[in-house]
């Protein structure tokens, strides 16, 4: 495709990341994708509605496509497509499909073969990793953590051993949760650094280590959605020792799991042999 038929702004699927605070980060062909689109896609009419307004933009239809309706509105947005029209997707703030709604329609229209791009723009875990001062070589974005059971503490787990550097998001209530969590299956001196409303009048940035940052939220009423930045574990932290396959029996013995559930979780999430773990389990 060349540069010439982009720039015409074709019929088909348009990703459009729009700020996440600021709106003098919206770009020239985010603005003008959304002023040619027919059809705007977004999680909610109201919050997008001032945005569309704000740049000038009337498109004929909006449809919601949030994470309850997300399903409902592909379908919508294929007959859109058929029809020849020009659809953009845009959320709340950020690129869409990152945490958000838009990867199932975009999946949608690729298999149903018809043109999918987008107009890059603002991602708040981008912003958040390139300010940490951490490794940006190889980075692990993990989005929200699984809320409870099996599924969090085998990511948590992964996160014990994980030497890239880590990109969680968190709501303001849940995050002294997360961060203790953190500190039960990593070392409490892993540096972490939280950032939030990023962009906005009250960017904020802090730095230090979980024991630290667990206090410091303690200490405040968090507000605003935050990004957790972790360090990764340093090469020296390869190999699984005893005491890291017994802490992660206790952590899930805590959990009210049987001894050889424990031992079988235990066994897959660290990827060694289940007799190894269930050795050490019966030496306790």
């Amino acid at each position: 495709m060349s540069n010439d038929a982009i720039q015409t702004i074709i019929p088909g699927l348009w990703l459009v990341a729009t700020p996440i605070g600021n709106l003098q980060d919206m770009t020239s062909r985010s603005i003008a994708v959304l002023t040619a689109a027919h059809v705007v896609c977004c999680e909610d009419t109201r919050h997008s509605g001032r945005l569309l307004k704000h740049i000038g933009a009337q498109p004929q239809r909006l449809i919601v496509a949030n994470e309850h309706t997300e399903h409902d509105a592909t379908s919508q947005v294929l007959d859109a497509l058929a029809a020849g029209h020009i659809v953009a997707l845009i959320t709340d703030a950020g690129t869409p499909g990152i945490s958000d709604p838009g990867e199932r329609i975009a999946r949608a229209a690729i298999t149903a073969g018809y043109f999918v791009s987008a107009t890059p723009g603002p991602a708040a875990f981008v912003m958040a990793v390139i300010i940490s001062g951490f490794s940006t070589t190889r980075i692990a974005f993990d989005g929200f953590l699984p809320r409870a059971g099996a599924e969090r503490r085998q990511r948590l787990t992964e996160i014990t051993r994980e030497r890239r550097t880590i990109v969680l998001y968190e709501a303001p209530h849940r995050l002294a949760k997360t961060i203790a969590d953190l500190i039960t299956v990593c070392d409490p001196e892993r540096r972490v650094v939280l950032a939030r409303e990023l962009t906005k009048l009250h960017e904020e940035t802090w730095r230090g280590t979980l024991t630290q940052a667990l206090q410091h939220v303690c200490d405040i009423e968090p507000r605003g959605e935050y990004v957790i930045v972790l360090e990764g574990v340093s090469n020296s932290s390869d190999d699984v020792s005893d005491d890291d396959i017994l802490e992660q029996l206790r952590v899930r013995k805590s959990a009210g799991l049987s001894n050889r559930d424990a031992v079988d979780e235990v066994s897959s999430v660290l990827d060694i042999a289940r007799k190894r773990v269930y050795d050490l389990q019966i030496q306790q």
